[in-house]
Order: structure tokens, then C-alpha cells, then sequence
């Protein structure tokens, strides 16, 4: 098992409504892992903490690529944008 923090960046104001980010150097990771991740409650320079409690985002984990890694994504639901950095933490084991 191995868990671990990342960053998903929507872009500059408007931003987009979708976002990804690639998690690496989890060479213990393979194919049939299970992988999971959310929203962090911890505040970035553009948002608060309690945004990243209300704010629609989406946050999935997948695209294991074994010895290397995994990709995590975020969107933005009901057709809106989200912008800037939020906090996403993440777990996997086999």
C-alpha cells in the first residue's frame, strides 16, 4: 500500500473543466491495484479549504501504468469550470 498527496491544476481563471495530474515512482504498483483519490480539505494560494469541501469536482484515479504509476483526473460537474490548483490526496494497494 502506498499513499501520497498531489496537485490537480484547472488553469488560469476561467480555467477548464477538466484536469489531470500523473502520479510516478510507484514502482511497487501493478496492474490490478486499486486506486483511489479525493478532494483534500486543505487550503491552496487560490482556494480555501472549505472550497475544496463544496466545490463539484470530480476526482477519479486510474491509467495504472505498472512499475511507474497512475494518473489522476478531476472535472468539474454540472458543466462548469473549476480554476487553479486543488489539493487531492490518494491511496493504492494490491
Amino acid at each position: 500500500m502506498a499513499l501520497g498527496s498531489a496537485t490537480l491544476d484547472f488553469g488560469s481563471f476561467p480555467g477548464s473543466g477538466q484536469a489531470s495530474v500523473a502520479v510516478t515512482g510507484q514502482t511497487a504498483i501493478v496492474a490490478g491495484s486499486k486506486v483511489e483519490a479525493w478532494l483534500r480539505l486543505a487550503s491552496t494560494a487560490e482556494h480555501s479549504a472549505d472550497e475544496h469541501m463544496v466545490e463539484p469536482i470530480k476526482v477519479t484515479a486510474g491509467n495504472i501504468v505498472a512499475g511507474t504509476g497512475f494518473t489522476v483526473y478531476g472535472e468539474q460537474l454540472l458543466g462548469g469550470l473549476a480554476y487553479a490548483t486543488w489539493n487531492v490526496d490518494w491511496v493504492w494497494s494490491t
